[in-house]
């Protein structure tokens, strides 16, 4: 799911990835029933909707040059995350359980690493294959 809502933020600007980003988790789970709709869902469908946005946000505001595709996606990816994690700790608090920093730490690095790893190599490559086709206007 993360890899879309990038792109979507990226190609089509920060209210679309804002917009996609906040509603797959919620479809997905509705539909397939995975991730669970709370506490996982909702905070992902937060996490997302911040990499929707920020993405498309950065993107627009910095130079088109092929290192600031690196410096928004990273910057997303970790306000993403910060925005997963404060979410994170008002679900979990609803539920009775806490949500300490091993957690967040786990959840959103230590086991994210190979989504990550994915997201730092293939979302560049697509995004400068994307700028030299002239595919869409709006990522020149």
């Amino acid at each position: 799911m993360h890899i879309p809502v990038l792109l979507c933020g990226f190609v089509c600007g920060w209210p679309y990835g804002l917009f996609v980003g906040l509603i797959v988790p919620i479809f997905r789970s509705m539909l397939f029933g995975m991730p669970p709709m709370v506490p996982t869902a909702v905070a992902m469908s937060f996490e997302l909707a911040t990499y929707g946005f920020m993405s498309g946000l950065i993107y627009r505001l910095l130079p088109k040059k092929n290192v600031f595709i690196y410096a928004t996606l990273i910057v997303s990816m970790i306000c993403g995350r910060i925005i997963w994690g404060i979410v994170s700790i008002f679900l979990y608090g609803l539920n009775g359980t806490a949500f300490s920093w091993k957690l967040f730490m786990t959840g959103a690095f230590l086991n994210a690493i190979p989504g990550i790893v994915i997201q730092i190599i293939l979302i560049p490559i697509l995004i400068i294959a994307i700028k030299r086709a002239n595919l869409i206007e709006n990522v020149q």
